[in-house]
């Protein structure tokens, strides 16, 4: 089993604001990004929420995801990882990690990182965009403690440095920019208009459009985890 691990915890400090419940075409910022990571071949995805957390599990209710609070969120990014490490199942063979407020991150990045891990079986594995290496993050379950012992706000750089240099970072090279990510307001306007028009309710998703959501490429979470549950190998190879 594969797991996304959202980190949706923080609190918009430079924003002013909860960035999570910007509104991106019609719906919350998170609900956006979550539905665009629902579209991959995940088997499972945890949302790790903190900060104003009602306000932003209101914003993907109904999603088909897990919601995980971490009641230490102001203490840094890293408690935010352990939360979520901590709350993944105990069938889980690796774990991605992906930032709640890229709402740009394409789908078949994901599956590519999976599918590089399935043939490597590497530790870590991370995409490579023209301008260097960038979210998100595949961690194998053998990384899960270094995960948990993580502390402050520097998230999880650390680890990945460190199997950079020892040579066990596996690089999957991607086709573009690393994803934008919404720090400040001139963040935001520039996602605003770097996303494609928002596609009409009950209209086919262009095929050319990486973001199109699950739902409206009429495939459900259910049977997306269903149809995968016996391509992903288990923790023990």
């Amino acid at each position: 089993m594969i797991v996304g691990m959202v980190l949706a915890a923080g609190q918009s400090s430079r924003l002013g604001r909860p960035k999570q419940l910007l509104p991106l075409h019609g719906e919350a910022l998170l609900r956006y990004t979550v539905r665009n990571i629902l579209a991959s071949a995940l088997n499972e995805v945890l949302v790790v929420v903190g900060h104003e957390a009602d306000a932003v599990r209101a914003a993907i209710a109904g999603l088909p995801v897990a919601i995980v609070v971490n009641a230490d969120a102001a203490l840094g990014q890293s408690t935010s990882l352990v939360a979520g490490i901590r709350a993944l199942p105990t069938e889980t063979a690796a774990a991605i990690v992906l930032l709640g407020d890229q709402p740009s991150i394409d789908p078949a990045v994901i599956n590519a990182l999976i599918a590089a891990w399935r043939n490597t079986g590497a530790p870590l594995v991370a995409p490579k965009y023209r301008n260097g290496l960038g979210n998100p993050v595949l961690f194998d379950r053998s990384i899960f403690p270094e995960l948990m012992a993580l502390k402050g706000d520097t998230g999880a750089r650390p680890i990945v440095r460190a199997q950079r240099r020892a040579g066990t970072l596996h690089q999957v090279p991607v086709a573009g920019t690393t994803p934008s990510d919404v720090d400040t307001d001139d963040d935001y306007a520039a996602l605003l208009a770097s996303l494609p028009p928002a596609t009409p309710p009950g209209s086919t998703c262009s095929r050319v459009r990486k973001w199109c959501h699950a739902e409206e490429r009429g495939i459900s979470a259910a049977s997306r985890v269903r149809s995968q549950k016996n391509e992903i190998p288990p923790a023990s190879e």
